[in-house]
């Protein structure tokens, strides 16, 4: 479903996240803090579709929803919200987001670049859910797996919505391919996209 080149190796879990789970839950509150305001982004650049408009405040609502339940999570471990790092993943992918060809053009990769986000996002969820030897937590990212899953289909169906569908496959194959030589060089660290 997610087309993703290279999916996450298992091992990621047990060498990275296992030991740092404080360092993983801080890393997540934070993508769904910035996912949020990318939401609010999206409504503010792209005003004039309606159903952008739409998706997107809905989309903030339950981002910043998950923020406040990985939060929680943090708390109940008796661990404590970390300061935010930069996401070194997502710099790497805005630089191929097209800028200076066309809003159309624009549109098209800022969606493809969120979806992108959302599809490598569930698909470290998958492998948490399947992998952590905490079950309880475990079970948490397998939930929020399937959300991550609508999001990608969101900004696939709002690309195709409002630009040409056909030049939308057509970049959407780029970005996979330009995102498999971008997380190639990450899956070491305990964060959701390093």
């Amino acid at each position: 479903m997610l087309h993703l080149k290279l999916p996450t190796d298992p091992r990621w879990v047990k060498d990275a996240v296992e030991g740092n789970l404080e360092a993983i839950l801080t890393d997540h509150a934070w993508c769904e803090q910035k996912a949020a305001s990318t939401a609010i982004s999206m409504i503010v650049l792209y005003s004039e579709f309606e159903e952008v408009v739409i998706a997107m405040t809905d989309l903030c609502r339950e981002e910043i929803s998950h923020f406040g339940m990985v939060h929680q999570e943090i708390i109940k471990r008796g661990f404590q919200l970390e300061a935010e790092r930069k996401d070194e993943y997502v710099n790497d992918l805005m630089k191929f987001v097209r800028s200076g060809e066309g809003k159309e053009k624009r549109f098209i990769d800022r969606m493809l670049c969120a979806a992108i986000i959302e599809a490598r996002s569930c698909d470290r969820f998958k492998v948490l859910s399947e992998t952590l030897s905490d079950k309880e937590l475990a079970g948490f990212y397998r939930n929020l797996m399937e959300s991550e899953a609508r999001h990608y289909a969101t900004f696939i169906r709002l690309a195709k919505k409002y630009a040409d569908p056909e030049s939308v496959e057509i970049r959407w194959k780029l970005w996979l391919d330009f995102e498999a030589k971008i997380i190639a060089g990450y899956g070491k660290g305990p964060a959701v996209h390093g």
